[in-house]
């Protein structure tokens, strides 16, 4: 009902088909409801990062130009600095404060909207539903053109209906303006599950409702995973209600999942690979390759799959190519290709870099990776990190993982950086665990394990690696871009 008074309530704003409707507020039930409410009105949910700030979020709003935009007091003033700018939309509606000066309040605009259901006319399921800007590692977000059928394809395919004689809950702990975030939101309403919303992900508060709420699903990026088996009162906590732990968003360091494994004994864990383009999973590594029990032959090549991706979906086609778009042998790197129909389609107003992404039907996905001969993938780096030295080609994530598995090693990330004589050279930027830690112990650690044109040359020790808002490492920063 409440999906239903806000679509009449922005109708009578003059909202309608190809709108946008921004929303800038931390996770909450009104979310869920402008995103239903967008679809009632063949408008365009725009859901916005509340982690921007004055520029940034002016970078959103040159772009997208909503006709309306929902948020919490907390980007009124905000909103007042960009008015001189010319981005301020039309109607603003503050979602938790009805005074607040110039704005119509969320909750009035519901009282005094109609229950009414409100459908538009049968339209295309290629219309955009989601207009969803991408987090930015390369510095520059693009926004990401998603379809009714981008999001209907991926719960028809791979989401169990409801079943009257099961109860499940989901506690969703990703912020909702990110794909893996609305996504695990709308699976949630299609199986018939409970919503247990979190508004910004916090250690402590996470495993409270765990053990107060009961639910049996979550989805967790691994520096949350991380932040949970290393916090001092995990312990403390009933958390075995949970029977699907999803994970994704950002590489998963081996170690890290292994321990969580251990942490979570009754829990299924499933490695979900996507981005934003996609809508959603396109490669999944299923709860038996986390089984490690058995031979330690078996074991071996399961912790081996722990770092892959896993295989493609059922329902879409996933490839390796080369440059010339060709298909790369087993075992060889090259870029990972998809096709599909939640597929993207395309950036807002920006048909050249839609003509880069999307050749024919498949999107080119820049991230390089290699399939192994059981058909799992593993991940080699994005394009543009990938190191380039004196013609060999180096996977960061292959280094990275290596030095990780020294016990003195908290984090690690790694780049390339100039070098007059091979071009680029290996640069390992690490955390410590060991304080006592020196350089030369951490190559050292990588000889019998790296071949010599990929061990590191230099080594910087830092007390954190920069990171996105969903732990992804931002190694343009680490560049100095």
């Amino acid at each position: 009902m409440r999906s239903n008074k806000l679509a009449n309530g922005l109708a009578s704003l003059g909202i309608g088909s190809g709108d946008r409707i921004g929303v800038l507020q931390v996770n909450c039930n009104q979310m869920v409801e402008a995103y239903f409410a967008a679809a009632r009105l063949d408008a365009i949910f725009l859901p916005i990062s509340f982690r921007l700030k004055g520029e940034e979020l002016a970078k959103v709003l040159r772009a997208a130009s909503p006709s309306v935009l929902l948020a919490g007091s907390r980007y009124v003033d905000m909103m007042e600095d960009l008015r001189g700018e010319g981005l301020v939309p039309p109607n603003l509606v503050c979602m938790d404060d009805p005074g607040a000066a110039g704005w119509l309040g969320y909750e009035q605009l519901l009282e005094e909207a109609s229950a009414e259901e409100l459908l538009y006319p049968a339209g295309d399921d290629e219309d955009i539903s989601v207009l969803m800007f991408t987090a930015g590692t390369t510095g520059v977000p693009k926004g990401v053109m998603l379809t009714h059928r981008s999001f209907t394809s991926y719960l028809l395919s791979n989401v169990e209906p409801p079943d009257p004689d099961v109860e499940e809950g989901n506690l969703v702990s990703v912020p909702l303006y990110h794909i893996a975030g609305l996504q695990s939101v709308l699976a949630g309403i299609y199986g018939g599950r409970t919503l247990v919303m979190m508004r910004q992900f916090e250690p402590l508060e996470w495993m409270t409702l765990v053990e107060q709420e009961r639910p049996s699903r979550t989805m967790l990026v691994p520096t949350m995973l991380k932040q949970l088996t290393e916090h001092s009162r995990f312990r403390d906590f009933d958390l075995s209600s949970l029977e699907v732990i999803t994970y994704g968003a950002a590489p998963m360091p081996l170690p890290v999942i292994r321990q969580a494994i251990a942490e979570f004994p009754g829990a299924r864990f499933i490695n979900a690979f996507g981005q934003t383009e996609t809508a959603s999973t396109i490669t999944m590594l299923p709860p038996d390759d986390h089984d490690l029990n058995g031979t330690s032959e078996e074991v071996e090549i399961k912790l081996k799959r722990l770092t892959s991706i896993g295989k493609p979906l059922d329902d879409v086609e996933v490839r390796i190519v080369n440059e010339d778009g060709t298909d790369v042998p087993e075992g060889e790197v090259g870029e990972i290709v998809a096709r599909g129909p939640r597929i993207m389609k395309g950036y807002w107003d920006e048909e050249g870099a839609t003509g880069d992404a999307i050749r024919g039907e498949w999107l080119y996905t820049g991230d390089l990776g290699y399939q192994d001969e059981d058909g799992y993938i593993y991940l080699s780096g994005r394009a543009k990190d990938i190191i380039k030295r004196g013609g060999e080609m180096i996977s960061p994530e292959e280094v990275e993982q290596v030095i990780m598995s020294h016990p003195g090693v908290e984090e690690a990330a790694v780049i390339g950086v100039p070098d007059l004589q091979w071009g680029e050279v290996v640069r390992a930027v690490v955390v410590r665990r060991d304080t006592a830690l020196t350089e030369a112990e951490v190559i050292e650690h990588c000889v019998p394990r790296l071949a010599g044109f990929k061990r590191p040359e230099s080594v910087v020790f830092t007390d954190e690696l920069p990171r996105n808002p969903l732990g992804k490492v931002l190694k343009r920063e680490l560049r100095g871009e």
